[in-house]
């Protein structure tokens, strides 16, 4: 009997939690940037969803955009576009870190990363 009980008990806490993930409010950010490669993707997308906040990112290669979706509890827009650039890539129109953008791939390091998009 203890047993079934424990059972009901997890299974109630469980559905709380799911609930109350659930309720949690997602916001979504499109930053252009400055990326020409597969590495870039890589990069971008590695290193900016361990920031604070940041539940998905989603780099668009095609159209230079970074998708994101963040909790607006914990970060912002703007902490989210001057992570981008501390990696060495362009933010809308915050331009990317020269330090970082030198220890790139040197993939990534061809005309349009660091730059803004209209400028390639």
């Amino acid at each position: 009997m203890n047993i079934m009980r424990t059972l009901l008990l997890i299974a109630a806490i469980g559905s709380l939690l799911s609930a109350r993930a659930q309720d949690k409010k997602l916001a979504h950010l499109d930053i252009r940037t400055s990326s020409v490669c597969d590495m870039c993707e890589q990069t971008i997308e590695t290193n900016l969803i361990y920031e604070k906040g940041v539940k998905k990112v989603d780099l668009d290669l095609a159209a230079n955009v970074i998708r994101v979706e963040y909790d607006p509890r914990k970060t912002s827009p703007e902490a989210i576009r001057v992570a981008v650039t501390k990696l060495g890539y362009y933010a809308d129109d915050l331009p990317g870190d020269p330090k970082a953008f030198a220890e790139l791939p040197a993939c990534c390091q061809k005309e349009g990363c660091g730059k803004p998009a209209e400028q390639h």
